[in-house]
């Protein structure tokens, strides 16, 4: 029987290849399982038991949080919950091929509570958008990367993927997301305009959509903007535009969401756009959404 760590090694393969994975999954993967293991010290698929589970649990509850250790916060539910998904599937490759260990079944996920959404009012987000107000290139640039994001609900990654032969001609966009798996966008008038005004206004030949300019440019070449970067940028905007609450590309994704919904998008439309796997995912926004139930509540509610 092979050990432990050979069947992880051939698990990683099996979801980078067979189950399409991307590369920094399959490195969270393997440092969830690589932790798990070196705390239940066997090499034994069948070491793998409920006690052992349970007793890792517990140590992972009191561990403390990588950027709050002067706060001394523990790992959040979340956190803790990426290592027991991690373990998970890995139980269940292992029962696929027929190896004897933990049913996957029996681990339960810690309960989180409800998740919040850190957005901005409508007014915030429209001094945001007009943030970038000059005419050199970067605010250009700036300008076409805010609306894109607010436009088409993209994820950070997504729009950093993007390349510069990117057809204006047409409304949509075919992304690939997560998992590799393929969706389309729609881009807005004034996304469509943004977009054109910084292409026409760029010189390098860079195949990215979105490039460093000025003072970004570790050399003469142009180099693509990172997630970092993008980060960076949002975030600069947002104090810019006198916002005091943490404005990320996630955000703008958020943001796009609630809009759609709560303009009369159907849940799962929204679901499609966003290319979440799972409508649970997409729920998130339905009770932000939900202004018309209070309008309904006092229309209705205890007339005399």
């Amino acid at each position: 029987m092979a050990s432990l760590k050979e069947y992880k090694q051939r698990f990683l393969e099996y979801i980078e290849i067979e189950k399409g994975r991307s590369l920094k999954t399959v490195e969270n993967y393997d440092h969830y399982l690589t932790r798990f293991f070196d705390f239940i010290k066997t090499d034994d698929p069948q070491g793998i038991t409920d006690e052992s589970v349970r007793q890792f649990r517990l140590w992972l509850n009191r561990q403390l949080a990588g950027n709050d250790r002067e706060k001394k916060n523990t790992l959040s539910k979340k956190t803790q919950n990426y290592y027991l998904i991690a373990i998970r599937a890995f139980l269940k490759y292992l029962a696929r091929q027929e190896v004897k260990s933990l049913l996957a079944e029996r681990i339960e996920l810690a309960k989180t509570g409800e998740r919040t959404l850190n957005l901005i009012t409508e007014l915030e987000l429209s001094r945001l958008l007009d943030a970038p107000k000059g005419t050199d290139l970067k605010s250009v640039r700036d300008k076409a990367i805010l609306e894109l994001l607010f436009s088409t609900g993209l994820r950070v990654s997504e729009l950093c993927a993007l390349t510069s032969d990117i057809d204006l001609a047409s409304d949509e966009l075919s992304i690939r997301g997560k998992g590799g798996k393929v969706r389309v966008v729609f881009l807005s008038d004034t996304a469509k305009d943004c977009v054109k005004k910084y292409l026409s206004s760029r010189k390098d030949m860079d195949d990215a959509l979105f490039v460093q300019v000025g003072k970004e440019k570790m050399d003469k070449e142009a180099h693509p903007l990172t997630k970092r970067t993008i980060e960076r940028i949002v975030k600069q905007y947002a104090i810019k535009a006198g916002i005091s609450k943490r404005v990320t590309p996630h955000t703008m994704r958020h943001l796009f969401a609630t809009d759609l919904l709560s303009n009369g998008a159907d849940i799962r439309s929204v679901q499609a756009l966003l290319g979440h796997s799972s409508i649970i995912t997409t729920q998130i926004y339905t009770h932000v959404t939900d202004k018309h139930l209070r309008d309904i509540h006092k229309k209705f509610h205890n007339k005399k």
